[in-house]
């Protein structure tokens, strides 16, 4: 039978202790529970580690032979221990964000420059996708995602944080006198963020969805916000980008387009404390965006 590691590291606290007494007040543990450990790894090792006498105590070849080859290794262990701990107990270590592209690039900017000022022992690495749902793997630690449908099932766990109401809106010369309904648009020309794209509209209980078929395709809010205010047709955004622009105006329709849904993903329920952090920082922080 082999030692384990907690009879080892009580024997090397034995031999620099000098004594059972001083041993057992660094371990915080009875003189007579010492004694059981030291007997015990004696039992498995079949040798005898230490010669006592009631003044003084020598260790044996044997004892001297453990005591010198497993010192460095519990050393290291115990260090491993203390970096662990610092990592629960402390924030810090990589942090990699993945973030839908031009989401409020300057808060953003601002709120992660503020909070790697808080937690300087954290390393933050932000990314950007312009796809509908991020590429994420085991080194990704939060990932947010704009969406108007539920998310997809997966192994990752999804918090929904934030709603933006949303529109329809062209350059004031583009001519909407025959849009009144959701269907109308089926004929105009449309900005689109994906081909084969689908507008969806809701009205109290009931949600309608409109295919869209756009002379372009845009995956940029912004580009997609300049090519409509160049008259190339209707775009669909967030409220929150087209304010006080005089270049544009909103569409009014029987129906309202469905808001957009600000979620985070993330690996577990037992996240590691430099990703608590983050998110909680931004959740005390979120109304910077509206």
């Amino acid at each position: 039978m082999k030692a384990n590691l907690d009879d080892l590291y009580m024997f090397i606290a034995l031999v620099e202790s000098g004594s059972f007494t001083l041993a057992a007040n660094k371990l915080n543990m009875p003189k007579s529970k010492l004694s059981r450990h030291l007997v015990q790894l004696e039992k498995k090792l079949n040798t005898q580690l230490l010669l006592r006498t009631t003044r003084s105590q020598e260790l044996t070849q044997s004892g001297q032979l453990l005591y010198q080859k497993s010192k460095p290794h519990i050393e290291a262990l115990s260090k491993v221990e203390e970096e662990v701990g610092s990592f629960i107990n402390e924030p810090k270590g990589q942090l990699n964000i993945l973030l839908p592209l031009e989401f409020f690039n300057r808060i953003i900017s601002e709120l992660i420059t503020d909070f790697v000022k808080q937690y300087p022992q954290i390393n933050l690495t932000c990314a950007h996708y312009s796809s509908a749902m991020p590429e994420i793997n085991h080194t990704t630690d939060l990932a947010f995602v704009l969406h108007e449908t539920p998310l997809t099932t997966s192994n990752w766990i999804g918090k929904t944080l934030l709603s933006f109401p949303q529109s329809l809106f062209t350059s004031i010369i583009y001519d909407t006198n025959n849009l009144s309904k959701p269907e109308d648009l089926e004929d105009e020309s449309c900005i689109l963020a994906s081909t084969h794209e689908q507008w969806l509209f809701r009205d109290k209980n009931t949600l309608q969805a409109v295919p869209i078929y756009g002379r372009i395709v845009l995956p940029s809010p912004e580009m997609r916000l300049e090519a409509m205010q160049r008259g190339l047709g209707i775009v669909k955004l967030p409220d929150y980008t087209c304010q006080n622009n005089p270049q544009i105006k909103k569409i009014k329709l029987t129906k309202e387009p469905v808001a957009q849904q600000l979620s985070v993903l993330y690996q577990s329920r037992s996240i590691p404390l430099k990703t608590r952090a983050f998110l909680d920082f931004f959740q005390n922080n979120i109304g910077r965006l509206s």
